[in-house]
């Protein structure tokens, strides 16, 4: 038995066969579709008796940190969550979960599960688990503390009478990398509060490096943003950027146990050693020679997080990574990009560095061109708004409506069947500086706008799988049986979202007109790093 057990939740551990974006079914409703749908697309990580042999990355730098701080190798396991039973007994005092998404309160769920009227996936995971943990407990009589920590642990510290149903003894949140020896150890001898808020961030120096394999080969290029968008909590946070020897470490450590990956994570890919902290303007050198180190290890180099106006500002650097990627009609690079909303308005208010280099009235702009840009060299990128975004008129949400039927024709016309993108619309979740809002609740708050920016993002999303999804199929086999049910289900929707939106005396046949944006990025100003200059 351990003393430590580190694990998580199902939906952390589900490999979802490898399938683009499918890690987004734990935000699915549970109790509105067939439970097959879950049984069939779960497909769990490898485990060696009850030990991830991948995992996911926050356990893992949970782990690298405890034995850094003093735990011994055979005191601290990071444990598949269907075999926990095997390391709890009598010598265990913390039982720790690392949690996104425990309550079903993020953005993609609460849009999913009509404002949290229905039970997301991730829910129902998070609750058999810590029933099974306390069935445990009480079954031999245990004494040890169960701590839920990660991004989602402060859902369960909102949700404080569920949390003590649940018998769940402490919440850690804030990055703990800086402090998980003493904290660990004070959680042990009695000596931590119910909630603990870790002050501060660590610096680069006291985040460690992992010791083993990571899920997907996920390594981390980066903490926080800087851009400081008022609803983000990582924005907020001090911008540090992992040495690129450390990112190395870890992607030669996956690479030399069998995974051929590397995801490069951070908030922001282009934001990476950035030194004009003013304007944001990437610094071009630094985001290459990280596409270049990585991928002298393996040949699946991709990002997670970027942002469009960072694409937009230096189209030669998207290029050059392109080259070094090997990007092309059979291998696209996927991104997940933050659209928000097209109002000027809204962006200058609440997110006035997310368009530099360029201003808020340029940021219709900055999308579609930056997209161009995206489109032009292989780059896919998934777009995420925001629905009920505080002080939002039916202006700014028609605008985002418009914005996209704009996007869809001028790429077309310019890149035929090169242009690809999604737009996911998300429900606002008070976060940041933005906690004393509530909660967007869509079938009580829904307006005319926003119903219309709605109804045109899942318009295009059903275009989109009808002539991009054979793209992405050709690289996973697993996919084409899927393809018919891909094209009913987002035919569906659509035809929901329409009846759904008369019903409530919403029009969704109301003629809108583009904006008046044009794809002109050779004529619009640029803001070149000097070895890049040649490269447009």
């Amino acid at each position: 038995m351990t003393r430590i057990v580190l694990t998580t939740d199902e939906t952390l551990t589900s490999t979802y066969h490898d399938v683009p974006l499918l890690d987004f079914l734990g935000c699915a409703p549970y109790d509105k579709l067939p439970k097959w749908v879950f049984r069939l697309l779960d497909s769990q990580l490898p485990d060696e008796n009850g030990v991830l042999t991948q995992a996911p990355y926050g356990l893992r730098k949970v782990e690298a940190a405890l034995l850094r701080d003093g735990f011994k190798r055979d005191e601290v396991v990071v444990a598949h969550p269907r075999k926990i039973e095997r390391f709890i007994g009598k010598d265990t005092t913390i039982v720790s979960l690392y949690e996104m998404d425990p309550m079903g309160l993020g953005p993609v769920s609460m849009m999913f599960t009509n404002g949290g009227k229905w039970t997301n996936y991730t829910k129902v995971k998070f609750l058999e688990l810590v029933e099974r943990i306390n069935r445990i407990r009480d079954a031999k009589g245990l004494d040890f503390k169960l701590v839920v920590g990660g991004p989602g642990a402060w859902q369960v510290d909102f949700r404080r009478e569920e949390r003590e149903k649940l018998r769940i003894d402490h919440v850690v949140i804030g990055e703990a990398d800086h402090v998980a020896g003493e904290l660990f150890r004070d959680i042990e001898t009695g000596n931590a509060d119910e909630t603990i808020f870790i002050k501060g961030w660590p610096r680069v120096e006291q985040i460690p490096t992992i010791v083993a394999p990571s899920y997907k080969g996920m390594v981390e290029v980066m903490r926080g943003c800087g851009r400081g968008c008022r609803f983000c909590e990582p924005n907020l946070r001090v911008a540090r950027y992992i040495p690129l020897e450390k990112i190395e470490e870890e992607i030669r450590l996956n690479v030399r146990a069998g995974i051929d990956h590397a995801w490069l994570h951070s908030e922001d890919i282009f934001l990476y050693k950035v030194e004009d902290k003013k304007n944001f303007y990437p610094n071009a050198e630094a985001v290459i020679e990280l596409f270049e180190m990585a991928r002298r290890y393996t040949k699946n180099v991709n990002p997670t997080h970027g942002a469009v106006a960072g694409a937009l500002a230096n189209p030669g650097m998207i290029e050059r990574i392109s080259e070094i990627v090997e990007a092309g009609p059979d291998h696209w690079i996927g991104i997940q990009v933050g659209f928000e909303t097209a109002s000027p308005g809204l962006i200058g208010k609440y997110m006035n560095n997310k368009m530099k280099p360029f201003s808020p009235e340029e940021w219709p702009w900055v999308l579609l061109n930056g997209t161009y840009v995206l489109n032009k060299n292989y780059w896919f990128p998934a777009y995420t708004t925001i629905l009920g975004l505080p002080g939002d008129t039916d202006e700014d949400e028609i605008m985002t409506a418009r914005l996209i039927i704009t996007m869809e024709k001028e790429l077309e016309e310019k890149l035929g069947n090169r242009a690809h993108f999604t737009v996911t619309p998300l429900a606002f979740i008070p976060m940041g500086l933005l906690k004393d809002q509530e909660f967007y609740r869509i079938d009580e708050m829904i307006t005319y706008g926003q119903f219309l920016h709605l109804y045109h993002a899942w318009r295009h999303l059903h275009k989109e799988v009808i002539r991009g999804l054979p793209t992405v199929m050709k690289s996973n086999p697993f996919l084409i049986p899927f393809y018919p049910l891909a094209r009913l289900g987002a035919r569906l929707v659509v035809r929901h979202l329409r009846k759904w939106g008369i019903e409530r005396g919403f029009d969704p046949d109301k003629r809108l007109e583009p904006l008046d944006l044009r794809i002109e990025v050779e004529e619009h100003r640029w803001y070149p790093t000097p070895s890049l200059v040649e490269a447009y």
